[in-house]
């Protein structure tokens, strides 16, 4: 400071440089004048400004930096915490916030200095593409924020590294490279990418890899990224795609089963499209073919086990050994008839046995079956289920026509709808039994070739019309009450459970007026038919029939009057007592002769009536 002070003074002819180094203050030179020299030789600064300095020195707390003034400036070490590879010597800037605080101190603040420029930083950052070095300061929403500049950048988790990250925390506190690539000037955003700066790199090696590949080559990678359906391997800086079907022989639901993340693996590629960005690999391929290692005495008709890897409605594969599978179709599961679901017999995971049905090694190919592991129920049916045998099996559908059921598993019948009951009108099975429920049956018929069954119910029964066909005979009466009104007539429920029916003309009361729903009244059976189970009934006819009979005595009483006068001997002819009783005995049998030809007549038509 003394040589610059001098060097500064050698303007000045009369100062006495001896007296001054002897401690001697007199000089002709004013206090002013040396006030102005010694502030020559200082930096000019000013409050607000942002001026360059130099890390002098530094501790865990403080970096001291000289900017060429009569004092060195402080600045916390915080400040720099985005750059932990400062250190003496280097070069910083700094904003000047006082020349000197109550001790004198010269206040600097290195933040401000880089957020006063920070703006005009990052946009010459964008223009030139340059690489800058930001401080990752926390995780945020998807990805990073990062100090640049002073500024808060935004670091999207899929521009840290060319591979995904897994683990955002291990960059935290690390100071790293990158491009900034979007400025959003409305609202102050910045968007950096340190992928950027690999991936020009990354492009260069890929492009040399794609230009050597060829289907069928084997190169080494790593595991990348597992999704569900496959597993991503990076080569060297191009990525391909092993589908999870190419990853074993055998059955897998998730490639995590066999792989997992950053292992090291041989592939194959097994193809890639003209420009070579989607590139197919494969692992499985890198070993045999199961079946080429499957027992060449295994043969149709063999037992084996496995292990039950899909099942789908209409069968279960079945794995016998890894990368061979066998289908048991779920009409080879049960003898039973019934369509049902393989998820009724077994589950993924089962181990089961089954018989080899097929067996095509050239298409690698094979089904099985597990209902051949029982005899077939169909074998022996003729000694088990005698025609006449009576049995107890469960219903299991309905039919608009019958109820099938099930004797035991792979035997079913049919019970028509007319051998349900010998006496009630059934509309729809359903309203006799219910599903699932036990009945009775009578072995009526069997099928043997078409495995089908007929069965009864109402046979278990004698049939109860040979007995109604000696009550309910033709002109008998009998009370009944009308239980249902149809168009063409009325349900008329009689004694025994029996039903009878009549039309509407033979509902007509006497009063004219009609048979109602619920009316008690006495009917007139007028047909009984034993085969098709039918009984035609009628009201109306009990009282014509009474007035018909009644309007033939009448007639019949006015022939014999008449006939009697014409035979009377004459007045003047004596009558003997015998007479007497020959026209008395005549007179008989010409009245029964009209009666019966009276109750023929009505016969008839009652006849001719009920077939109308």
């Amino acid at each position: 400071m003394g040589k610059e002070l001098k060097q500064n003074a050698q303007g000045v002819t009369d100062f006495d440089w001896n007296a001054y180094e002897n401690g001697a203050v007199n000089t002709a030179m004013s206090k002013e004048d040396l006030q102005k020299a010694y502030d020559q030789t200082l930096n000019q600064i000013n409050t607000n400004d942002v001026v360059l300095g130099t890390v002098i020195s530094m501790n865990k707390r403080e970096v001291v930096v000289n900017i060429g003034y009569k004092s060195d400036g402080i600045v916390s070490m915080n400040e720099f915490r985005y750059n932990p590879e400062l250190k003496i010597g280097d070069k910083v800037e700094v904003y000047i916030e006082s020349q000197e605080d109550k001790k004198g101190q010269l206040i600097l603040s290195h933040k401000k200095a880089r957020s006063t420029r920070s703006w005009d930083r990052v946009n010459e950052a964008l223009d030139k593409d340059e690489v800058i070095k930001g401080f990752v300061k926390c995780r945020t929403k998807g990805g990073m924020i990062v100090d640049v500049f002073g500024i808060e950048a935004f670091l999207p988790g899929s521009q840290i590294d060319v591979k995904p990250i897994r683990d955002y925390d291990i960059f935290v506190g690390k100071t790293m490279e990158f491009k900034v690539v979007k400025i959003n000037h409305e609202f102050k955003n910045v968007v950096v990418s340190h992928k950027a700066l690999i991936e020009a790199e990354l492009e260069q090696q890929k492009k040399e890899i794609i230009s050597k590949l060829e289907k069928g080559q084997i190169l080494e990678g790593t595991v990348k990224n597992i999704t569900s359906y496959g597993v991503f391997i990076d080569l060297g800086g191009v990525d391909g795609l092993i589908h999870i079907t190419d990853l074993s022989w055998g059955r897998i639901s998730h490639p995590e089963e066999i792989l997992q993340l950053d292992q090291k693996l041989n592939v194959v590629i097994l193809d890639f499209d003209d420009e070579k960005k989607r590139i197919a690999l494969g692992l499985k391929q890198l070993t045999p073919h199961p079946w080429e290692a499957l027992n060449t005495n295994l043969k149709i008709g063999d037992k084996v086990q496995g292990k039950v890897v899909v099942v789908a409605d209409y069968g279960a594969f079945v794995e016998i050994a890894p990368g061979v599978e066998g289908l048991i179709h779920v009409s080879e599961m049960s003898w039973s008839q019934h369509l049902r679901s393989a998820q009724d017999f077994v589950k993924v995971g089962d181990t089961v046995e089954a018989v080899i049905l097929t067996l095509d090694r050239d298409e690698r190919k094979m089904s099985l079956g597990i209902k051949q592991l029982k005899e077939d129920p169909w074998l022996n049916i003729e000694a088990k289920y005698t025609i006449g045998s009576k049995h107890t099996a469960k219903v299991r559908n309905f039919t608009n026509f019958g109820v099938f059921v099930e004797l035991e598993e792979g035997v079913d019948g049919l019970i028509h709808i007319s051998d349900l009951s010998w006496t009630k009108k059934i509309k729809h099975p359903s309203e006799f039994t219910t599903l699932g429920a036990e009945i009775e049956i009578v072995v009526l018929e069997i099928d043997k070739e078409n495995r089908r069954l007929s069965l009864g119910h109402k046979q278990l029964e004698e049939n109860p019309w040979d007995t109604y066909e000696t009550i309910f005979t033709v002109d008998s009466i009998h009370e009944g009450t009308i239980i249902e009104m149809m168009d063409k007539g009325a349900v008329v429920s009689l004694e025994y459970g029996i039903e009878g029916f009549a039309t509407p003309k033979h509902l007509v009361k006497e009063d004219n007026s009609q048979a109602k729903l619920d009316d008690k009244l006495q009917f007139k059976v007028i047909e009984f038919n034993k085969e098709a189970k039918r009984i035609i009934l009628s009201h109306s006819r009990i009282f014509e029939d009474a007035q018909k009979l009644a309007a033939n005595e009448q007639t019949t009483e006015k022939k014999a009057k008449k006939s009697t006068k014409k035979e009377e001997i004459p007045a003047m002819e004596k009558t003997t007592l015998g007479d007497i009783e020959g026209l008395a005995a005549l007179k008989d049998e010409l009245t029964k002769s009209e009666a019966k030809s009276a109750e023929k007549k009505a016969a008839k038509k009652a006849k001719s009536e009920s077939a109308e």
